[in-house]
């Protein structure tokens, strides 16, 4: 079977458009992208601004990635976060993969217990709220959404017939339905007649 030709961004353009350009074409999320960006024009403002990508190697990644972590003090998952954009843009936008195991110096693990609300708390925050807020604030605590999801719901997301919602391209792969209850289908069907009505 035929491969498919590794896509090449636009020579012509700046780095970090090409950047855009290949996280575009393979479809990663917005904040990714975000994210991704960040992370590069960080490793290439560290290195003084002036030396392109293709002109370092295995030895300022290590660097950079050692520089966060011994006086960044960022925590190993950002370490980790800040690799993977650096690997992308050697990888696939650069075509210049980094030979050999890249070993900075690693960010610690610091345990950290999670802050727990008991359901008392939640009861006095959602107390505290009213109108699109509360029921945001119910559809985050009762359906476990994340906030991002939650902002980007749409109409068509909601069957008000089975009462359930509809994730689209939820991140951890969650089924796709998530009960909403009955006062809340009422409160979204009235939010949306209003919305409606004013439009």
């Amino acid at each position: 079977m035929e491969s498919k030709p590794k896509f090449r961004p636009d020579s012509k353009l700046r780095l970090m458009d090409q950047v855009r350009q290949v996280l575009r074409y393979y479809h990663y999320a917005y904040r990714t992208e975000q994210i991704y960006c960040d992370w590069i024009l960080c490793y290439v403002k560290f290195h003084g601004g002036k030396t392109h990508p293709k002109d370092m190697g295995k030895k300022e990644v290590e660097g950079f990635l050692s520089h966060l972590a011994t006086h960044g003090k960022v925590s190993a998952s950002t370490q980790r976060q800040a690799l993977n954009a650096i690997v992308f843009l050697y990888r696939e936008v650069l075509d210049l993969p980094i030979e050999g195991e890249i070993a900075p110096i690693r960010a610690k693990r610091h345990p950290r217990v999670p802050v727990v609300m008991t359901q008392g708390e939640v009861q006095k925050v959602l107390g505290e709220m009213n109108g699109t807020h509360l029921l945001m604030a119910k559809l985050l605590y009762g359906g476990g959404l994340r906030l991002m999801e939650c902002v980007r719901l749409r109409v068509q997301d909601l069957d008000f017939g089975k009462s359930l919602l509809y994730i689209r391209a939820a991140k951890g792969g969650k089924g796709p339905g998530h009960p909403l209850s009955q006062g809340d289908s009422r409160r979204v069907k009235t939010a949306h007649r209003k919305s409606q009505a004013t439009a």
